[in-house]
C-alpha cells in the first residue's frame, strides 16, 4: 500500500513538474506568433506613422512580426476599447496617446473604458509639443500681447480646434484659465478644416501639434508664438517656449506610449519594455521620431502609469472648469 502510494506521488510530482516546465517553456517562448499593435486612428496620420516607425524596430527586438492595425473611431476610444478587451497574453498592444488616455476620459461623460485601471503600461514613446501659431495679419507678436489684446476684445479673437473636447481644446481652455484670455473656440471636425480657416483669416489662431503645424508654419501660412516643450524646438529655433513666453507652469503636450491589457503577465510585460526601449533607442527611430517633432521618452513602465493618471487628472480638471462635456 505504501509502495503505491509512494509511486503516485511520485507520478502526481513528475507530472507537476513537467507542466511547470512546459508552462516555463511556453513563456519563455514569448513572442510565438506576430504581435498586433492597434492604431486607434485612421491611417497617414501623425499616430500612424509613429506607430509603424516603432513596430517595424520592436519587431526586430522581439524577433518577431509586428503588424500595425488600424480602428479608428470615436476618438480612438474604440480601438482603445478593442485593447482593453481583447486576452492579456501580449499579443495585442495598443498605441495609446494623450487623447485616448487623456482628454477623452476627461471630456466623455459615457467612455467605454477606464483609462487607468483597465491597462498595462509598457512605455512613453515619444512627446510632442504643441505650437500656438496666429494668422499672418494678427496684430500681436508674442504671447503676453496676445492674452492683453485679447482681454481688451473679449471673444473678438478665435480659436480653432481638430475637435470640441480634444487636445487643442483643452490645452487653449488650460492656457485661458492660467491667463483670462477672452477668446471664442470653433471647432472643426479635423485639423485639416481648423488649419485652412485659422490660413484664410477667418480664425485667429490654432494651438496643433507641431508636426501638424509645422508645414504651414515654415509656409509662412501661419505664425508662431509660443511652444509647449521644455526647450526649443530644433525646428523652430526662434519661437519661445511658454515658459520663456511667461507662463511657467503651463504644461500641454502630445504623446504616445505602448500598453497592453490589464493582467499581463510580469515576464511578458518585461519582455515587451525591454524591447520596446531598445526600439525606441535606435537610431533610425530616434532621428525618424525627431523629424516628426517628437522626443523619444523610453521610461519605465511605472513612470508612464503616473504620466497618465496625472494627464487624467489635469483634463479633467480643465473640462470641468470649461464646463466641456461630450457624448461619444
Amino acid at each position: 500500500m505504501n509502495f503505491k502510494k509512494t509511486t503516485l506521488a511520485l507520478a502526481l510530482l513528475t507530472g507537476a513538474t513537467l507542466a511547470a516546465g512546459a508552462a516555463s517553456a511556453q513563456q519563455a517562448a514569448y513572442p510565438a506568433k506576430p504581435v498586433r499593435l492597434i492604431v486607434p486612428f485612421a491611417p497617414g496620420g501623425t499616430a500612424d506613422i509613429i506607430g509603424r516607425v516603432f513596430a517595424a524596430q520592436l519587431g526586430t527586438e522581439l524577433g518577431a512580426t509586428v503588424v500595425v492595425e488600424n480602428k479608428a473611431g470615436a476618438g480612438g476610444s474604440i480601438g482603445t476599447r478593442y485593447v482593453a478587451d481583447a486576452a492579456p497574453d501580449g499579443y495585442i498592444l495598443l498605441l495609446a496617446s494623450s487623447s485616448t488616455h487623456g482628454t477623452n476620459p476627461a471630456v466623455y461623460k459615457s467612455l467605454t473604458y477606464d483609462a487607468v485601471q483597465d491597462f498595462t503600461a509598457i512605455t512613453q514613446l515619444v512627446t510632442v509639443p504643441g505650437v500656438l501659431s496666429v494668422t499672418k495679419d494678427f496684430p500681436a507678436t508674442d504671447l503676453n500681447a496676445l492674452i492683453a489684446a485679447s482681454k481688451a476684445n473679449p471673444d473678438k479673437f478665435t480659436y480653432a480646434s481638430s475637435g470640441a473636447g480634444g487636445l487643442g481644446n483643452l490645452a487653449m481652455e488650460l492656457m485661458k484659465s492660467m491667463t483670462g484670455a477672452k477668446l471664442m473656440h470653433i471647432a472643426y471636425r479635423g485639423a485639416g478644416p481648423a488649419f485652412t480657416d485659422v490660413i484664410s483669416g477667418q480664425v485667429s489662431m490654432i494651438w496643433e501639434p507641431v508636426p501638424a503645424s509645422l508645414p504651414y508654419i515654415k509656409g509662412g501660412q501661419i505664425r508662431p508664438i509660443a511652444i509647449a516643450a521644455d526647450a526649443r524646438s530644433p525646428e523652430l529655433p526662434d519661437t519661445p517656449t511658454f515658459k520663456e513666453a511667461g507662463l511657467p507652469r503651463y504644461e500641454a503636450n502630445a504623446w504616445n506610449g505602448l500598453l497592453a491589457p490589464k493582467g499581463l503577465p510580469d515576464d511578458v510585460k518585461k519582455t515587451l519594455h525591454d524591447a520596446a526601449v531598445k526600439a525606441l533607442n535606435a537610431p533610425d527611430v530616434k532621428a525618424k521620431m525627431a523629424s516628426l517633432g517628437g522626443t523619444v521618452v523610453a521610461g519605465s513602465s511605472e513612470a508612464f502609469q503616473q504620466v497618465i493618471a496625472s494627464d487624467v487628472k489635469k483634463w479633467k480638471n480643465v473640462a470641468a472648469d470649461a464646463n466641456i462635456q461630450l457624448d461619444q
